[in-house]
């Protein structure tokens, strides 16, 4: 499993110091989130806040994917 974590810039040394301690924790520095996907993501941002895409709960999606 893969997760992105949003760290404030004065505790991400502390927060790598611990990590580093667990054994089934692996850091891979050299991924990084092509730019044509944080495009996308700051494009769709955008037309949210320009009201011109609508937004929904993760229950209401997970109801209609499951209904599928």
């Amino acid at each position: 499993m893969k997760i992105t974590l949003d760290i404030e810039d004065n505790r991400f040394d502390a927060f790598l110091s611990y990590i580093k301690t667990l054994d089934y924790v692996k850091i891979n520095k050299d991924e990084v989130i092509p730019q044509w996907q944080q495009d996308e993501v700051n494009r769709r941002l955008q037309m949210i806040d320009d009201g011109e895409m609508k937004t929904r709960s993760w229950k209401e999606a997970k109801e209609e994917i499951l209904k599928k």
